[in-house]
């Protein structure tokens, strides 16, 4: 079998420290992304326990890795679409987490100008509106099925600071929170009385 069962302590080092020597020699490629790297690549450093490394990029694609955008294991450009996708995906399982472009230029391995650029274009809203819009989303959803608060609600969907919530949701929807809540509360009512009384 040709993949490498664990990371050995010196493939480590090389990827810890970039080491270009080696990037001939062994890919690596990361579970929680699915994404593989020379390791040289200048990402952020992974998890260990999260690493695989192979012989070879095509041992690494036939496990159904992507190559990195950023250090181009394969020497082939990832489509901007696919690209695109993953940046989405990516932003979609962490909007409540605190992300700020190098961050998520890091975990998508490209750099954050580029991966800024190329999402617009394909996406047609940056990286931070899209992040913006899956937190606002979010925070609809709950503040129309559930009775959180306003600061829980603005938390959860990744807004420390609930001033900037408030702010922001009036600023997307033109109501602040408790007005959506109330608003969208009143409308399911009378729908629902509606459906009860027959449709009249």
């Amino acid at each position: 079998m040709n993949e490498i069962e664990r990371v050995t302590d010196a493939q480590w080092k090389a990827i810890a420290n970039n080491d270009s020597a080696y990037d001939n020699k062994f890919i690596y490629a990361l579970r929680t992304t699915g994404i593989f790297c020379k390791p040289s690549c200048k990402s952020r450093l992974p998890n260990r326990r999260n690493v695989r490394t192979f012989h070879h990029a095509t041992e690494a694609l036939s496990a159904g890795f992507r190559p990195c955008k950023r250090c181009k294991p394969t020497h082939a450009r990832l489509p901007d679409e696919e690209w695109a996708d993953e940046i989405a995906r990516f932003l979609e399982a962490h909007y409540v987490d605190e992300l700020r472009l190098h961050t998520i230029a890091d975990n998508c391995h490209g750099s954050p100008y580029h991966l800024h650029r190329i999402f617009k274009r394909v996406k047609g809203l940056t990286p931070m509106e899209y992040l913006q819009q899956l937190r606002i989303n979010h925070a609809k959803e709950q503040l129309q099925h559930s009775s959180l608060t306003i600061t829980r609600i603005a938390g959860e969907a990744g807004f420390p600071n609930v001033s900037y919530f408030i702010t922001l949701f009036k600023k997307v929807t033109g109501y602040t929170p408790a007005m959506y809540r109330e608003i969208t509360r009143t409308e399911a009512g009378q729908e629902h009385r509606v459906i009860e009384n027959g449709g009249v």
